[in-house]
């Protein structure tokens, strides 16, 4: 068995462990991080940019919002029921972690939201990108974080997956690693920092501890492996949800005007036949997500008709795609192509029909129901009032003529866990009694359980975010405790 030993060991260099990495160094201790895949990164590669308040380039956009309207609109949303602390300490050190990464070369082009009337917090990193490119342009801070940790001294060890936290005497001493060639590495440490990136890659763990069925998350390899570690030297559990949104017609993904036509606010009923939501929350993903999950089958089909297809090819969208294209997409051009290959390459999802009879057999959707609600949603369009669930005038597009475009929603679309081990506004991890275990931290998706059960799409940026805010706090935190006790 090999042995090293280390200040701070730190399990996994994505965003919160690259993070912490630095963190620590900067303090001064000496860094080893462990890493199961063959580069650093993880789901930061994908990220566009973090979530933060006050930032200066916030200032220079006229931006007013403020870190006290962020904290009220935070924990109204989640009805007080997460830690007001780590939130709070969270959006205080949000500005602060901007600056920290443009000092390594990270720049930063715009603050954008997700949607109209959704809040400009997300910090769009400088680089190129193209619809179908991954990684984004969170690559590049990836990048300045490995380089920053490497000229600091830090150790970063590639395809060598931690295996067990080791704990004695009811401190944290270390841990045991293995490498590429299936050999143990003994690290001894002062502190360990936990980053491995949540669950979202084991779909055993969604079911168990969320109760979701859903396909894994962008990162395949985040399979839990961190909270489970946790546990295991007497972690408490922390509430466990998954970030995830309304899953569209499969198949279609690189569509992107067919897939944006289905994802506008048209008609949306499941398989009764009925309607069951106000369509424009859709743009609120988890939202959308949530309403879908409670259909029959998970399952939503949408239905817009040709004079619906033709405002959108010749006005535009009611809601344009954002800032993870590379091209501005307003009016659909190209759709007449792409939907030919949509129905192609997606028979079950995707269908262009003629009557509301054809609708019902290609979906299985109660028939004389349908008939009923787009005879009263046509009413509502006429009329310019949806008595239901009152969406917006503007918004109320009949479905009249065909032929009619059908998408079959199904189940929901992971984007990433949240949470599963308890930690305090300090990072440090906590037992069932509420006492701390020293020499533990935890940041990023392990630990981040600061949104209830619905994650706050009103706020963009905010994983990412916290996961950076979170992986330095973690290092600073390590390095003050190892310090206090020597």
């Amino acid at each position: 068995m090999k042995q090293v030993e280390a200040d701070v060991v730190i399990i996994a260099a994505g965003t919160a462990g690259m993070a912490a990495t630095v963190a620590a160094a900067e303090k001064g201790a000496k860094v080893i991080t462990f890493e199961k895949a063959a580069t650093v990164g993880g789901a930061g590669n994908m990220a566009r940019g973090p979530f933060a308040v006050e930032s200066n380039l916030q200032r220079l956009r006229k931006i007013a919002l403020t870190r006290e309207q962020v904290f009220k609109l935070h924990m109204d949303y989640t009805h007080w029921k997460v830690d007001a602390r780590l939130v709070s300490a969270f959006i205080n050190k949000s500005a602060s972690t901007i600056d920290w990464l443009e000092k390594m070369g990270v720049e930063f082009t715009d603050v954008q939201c997700h949607n109209r009337g959704f809040n400009n917090t997300w910090h769009i990193i400088k680089g190129p990108l193209v619809p179908k490119e991954i990684p984004g342009t969170g690559v590049i801070m990836m990048k300045a974080l490995t380089d920053k940790a490497k000229e600091l001294g830090a150790k970063i060890y590639l395809r060598t997956p931690v295996k067990k936290i080791l704990k004695e005497g009811g401190r944290i001493t270390g841990v045991i690693a293995e490498d590429e060639s299936g050999d143990e590495i003994r690290a001894k440490a002062k502190a360990v920092i936990i980053a491995t990136g949540g669950f979202a890659g084991s779909p055993e763990m969604i079911k168990k501890y969320t109760g979701w069925d859903m396909g894994v998350g962008p990162v395949p390899t985040s399979v839990g492996d961190g909270i489970r570690m946790a546990w295991e030297v007497g972690a408490a559990p922390s509430a466990m949800v998954m970030h995830g949104g309304a899953g569209g017609p499969n198949g279609i993904g690189e569509l992107l005007q067919v897939s944006q036509a289905f994802g506008q606010p048209n008609l949306m009923v499941n398989l009764a036949g009925e309607r069951f939501l106000n369509e424009e929350i859709t743009q609120t993903s988890p939202f959308g997500g949530n309403a879908v999950a409670l259909q029959k089958d998970k399952t939503a089909i949408m239905i817009f008709d040709e004079d619906t297809k033709q405002y959108y090819m010749e006005k535009g969208l009611d809601f344009p795609p954002g800032i993870l294209f590379a091209e501005p997409l307003l009016t659909l051009d190209n759709f007449e192509a792409e939907l030919k290959q949509a129905l192609k390459q997606a028979p079950n999802t995707i269908f262009a029909v003629n009557s509301v009879d054809e609708i019902a057999g290609k979906t299985g959707i109660n028939r004389d129901n349908l008939v009923k609600t787009i005879n009263e949603y046509n009413h509502a369009c006429e009329t310019g009032r949806d008595e239901v669930f009152y969406k917006s005038a503007y918004l109320l597009r009949p479905v009249k003529k065909p032929p009619f475009y059908v998408g079959k929603f199904g189940g929901t679309h992971s984007l990433g866990s949240l949470g599963g081990i308890k930690i305090n506004y300090k990072t440090e991890v906590m037992n069932k009694n509420f006492e701390v275990i020293p020499g533990l931290y935890a940041a990023g998706l392990d630990a981040n359980s600061i949104y209830g059960d619905t994650y706050i799409f009103w706020l963009p940026g905010n994983t990412l975010g916290f996961a950076l805010n979170s992986g330095r706090m973690a290092g600073e935190y390590a390095v003050d405790y190892i310090r206090s006790n020597n």
